[in-house]
């Protein structure tokens, strides 16, 4: 179980301080991070039996783009085309995917869920909706819109971080669906 500061520790300015909040910030995110790959491994299953948990991100990504290009879906995730490709094709034989002809480039191809992936999807992904529900039911709603606010304000910052280069971090990342009349 993870600790919880009970309080918000009073701002300090001084660099030793802004330095050690940084750290308890990545200390945090790395924890989500590794419970949202845990939740991933826990759910791929719930999805199809042999299906890998990659394969599960693969599918939040079809699934809230519409139609990609294997390309942009393999750098939206920063791995190999070759990686996404073998994963696309076990999606596709069991009947969670399709491939087809690129609206915009007859010559290319674009992925889409078929109607048996989005309703896998869509079950599985209204499931781990409420459990966050249920685990942030007893937050008041100010908090729960402040945590939507610095998520947020953290997510605009952080995709627009700069490469070792300097250019622009570039990611095709979106939310998520939102459920009809959210």
């Amino acid at each position: 179980m993870s600790k919880f500061r009970q309080s918000v520790p009073a701002p300090e300015a001084s660099e030793d301080a802004v330095k050690a909040a940084l750290e308890e910030v990545e200390r945090e995110l790395s924890l989500l991070w590794c419970r949202a790959r845990s939740v991933s491994h826990r759910l791929s299953p719930r999805v199809h039996p042999d299906m890998e948990p990659a394969a599960y991100g693969l599918l939040t990504i079809v699934r809230q783009e519409g139609s990609i290009r294997l390309t942009a879906l393999a750098s939206s995730i920063g791995i190999s085309k070759s990686s996404v490709s073998r994963q696309i094709a076990f999606l596709e034989s069991v009947g969670l995917v399709y491939k087809g002809a690129d609206p915009r480039d007859g010559r290319a191809q674009s992925i889409g869920l078929t109607e048996k992936g989005e309703e896998k999807m869509h079950q599985v992904q209204d499931a781990r909706r409420q459990v966050l529900f249920e685990r942030l039911a007893e937050w008041p709603p100010e908090e729960v819109h402040k945590l939507d606010y610095y998520i947020s304000k953290f997510n605009a910052v952080y995709g627009d971080s700069p490469t070792q280069d300097g250019t622009p971090e570039k990611t095709n990342c979106t939310p998520p669906l939102m459920p009809a009349g959210a």
